[in-house]
């Protein structure tokens, strides 16, 4: 049987690539018909089982908060402990919790809403590296995806409001997200809480000083979300947010 050839045969052979370079190598490489049909439509069914599974286990949780923030964080950090209080907080004025499930701020959520007793829910993600799903979340709660957009799809859908404590990329992620949904009336507008200013204020500076300045987004979008820096300050603007609003839980 002949080896297919790709447009990279003649730099490196795919045994020497390592696991990087081989993604790289693969998507120039050319398929059949039935080899796109057979693995398209597996990794569909993949998908289909995610956003099913999701559905049923999230559907009754009632009114909740997802913390967004650092897998990095240690417990000592003044950041993990701030999102621990926020956690207990939010479940004593009512909400339950969902995290994205794996260490740090994500631990510290799922342990400050279980210590009261509170719904902790954890979206975990398969990830070849510090992901895995923390001690503190209700086991009946806990659901792994393979997909960060169905993951993401989650949180929205489920979610009265977002905290977002200090993070990396994936929480830059998930914040934008949030906020691209509400400016774009996909989803309602759910109150986001940005924690530590010391932490957010360069990238406030850089959205109003160069995105805005450049009229990428309209002055009103300033207004998607709010910075705080304690514990009570977060609470409260959800807490003020729905007395204002006088809204109701999205399900």
């Amino acid at each position: 049987m002949t080896q297919k050839k790709t447009k990279l045969d003649n730099i490196r052979k795919i045994e020497d690539l390592n696991d990087e370079e081989q993604k790289i190598l693969r998507a120039f490489e050319e398929k059949d018909w039935n080899e796109i049909k057979s693995y398209d439509s597996w990794v569909i069914f993949k998908v289909m089982s995610e956003f099913v599974e999701g559905f049923e286990k999230l559907a009754k949780i009632g009114p909740c908060v997802s913390i967004f923030g650092s897998a990095r964080t240690k417990p000592d950090h003044k950041y993990y402990k701030m999102a621990e209080e926020i956690a207990a907080k939010l479940v004593r004025h009512g909400y339950g919790v969902v995290t994205g499930g794996g260490p740090g701020i994500m631990e510290a959520g799922n342990k400050g809403a279980k210590d009261q007793g509170g719904k902790s829910v954890g979206l975990n993600i398969i990830l070849p590296f510090e992901q895995k799903g923390n001690d503190y979340i209700d086991q009946d709660k806990l659901i792994t995806f393979d997909y960060f957009f169905v993951r993401k799809v989650m949180f929205v859908k489920y979610s009265q409001g977002f905290i977002v404590m200090p993070g990396g990329f994936g929480t830059l992620d998930e914040l934008f997200e949030a906020m691209t949904l509400i400016q774009t009336k996909k989803i309602g507008k759910f109150p986001i809480v940005l924690v530590g200013s010391d932490y957010w204020g360069g990238l406030l500076d850089w959205i109003t000083k160069t995105m805005l300045a450049e009229k990428n987004i309209n002055e009103e979008d300033l207004k998607l979300f709010k910075i705080v820096d304690t514990p009570t300050e977060a609470v409260a603007a959800i807490d003020e947010f729905y007395a204002k609003y006088l809204l109701s839980p999205n399900f």
